[in-house]
């Protein structure tokens, strides 16, 4: 009896996680679920980022037929103990260029690989599933910015949608004098944990 393949499914709307994933040979759909982002009081920024990967993960899931394996990803700019995630205005976005200035800051991604075996029914307790949440820290530095370079910035249009107002692998590229850690977690998908987990869960590439 032939095994049936299993599906791979990306839980985001983020087209640079999809990329990412793309360009490493993964042939996969994407399911952009909607979760309640709002922070829980006293939650740490990795408990954070790891509760919404899985969120994402499991909202993903409803009403899919297994075998199928889902990705779940959130990312969070974390510097001085705070946390900086998407923002709300040109405002906000200069506000967190401006803290981000000249200091090195953490981006922390949550990623959760969730398999739904073929024998599961999307009603009652999915008692066979497997699921793993990790979490990944790349340290970046920026160098000094001046108020004009932070105008040019936003004015591209890139701040927006990105966790600390900045985009790695675009134009904020020229700010970064220094990585440390995987560039991919940075960008918002750290590749070389997830093909782990993806190996370990039989999900090759394609």
């Amino acid at each position: 009896m032939t095994e049936t393949p299993v599906k791979l499914i990306l839980a985001s709307a983020s087209s640079r996680r999809a990329e990412i994933l793309r360009d490493a040979g993964y042939v996969f759909e994407v399911i952009s679920p909607r979760v309640d982002e709002s922070r829980r009081d006293h939650e740490t920024p990795e408990a954070y980022v790891c509760r919404l990967a899985e969120a994402k993960a499991r909202a993903a899931s409803k009403g899919l037929s297994g075998p199928v394996t889902l990705i779940g990803a959130d990312t969070v700019v974390v510097l001085a103990g705070g946390m900086l995630s998407k923002p709300q205005s040109a405002d906000d976005a200069r506000r967190m260029l401006r803290e981000l200035s000249g200091q090195t800051h953490e981006v922390l991604t949550g990623l959760a690989v969730l398999r739904v075996p073929a024998d599961e029914r999307r009603k009652g307790p999915r008692r066979t599933e497997q699921v793993r949440v990790v979490s990944e820290s790349t340290r970046v530095t920026f160098a000094t910015l001046s108020e004009g370079e932070i105008d040019e910035y936003i004015a591209s249009g890139e701040a927006f949608d990105k966790a600390g107002a900045y985009a790695i692998q675009g134009r904020a590229g020229r700010f970064v004098t220094r990585i440390e850690g995987g560039y991919f977690n940075a960008v918002g998908l750290p590749l070389a944990r997830l093909y782990q987990l993806l190996q370990e869960m039989d999900t090759p590439p394609s």
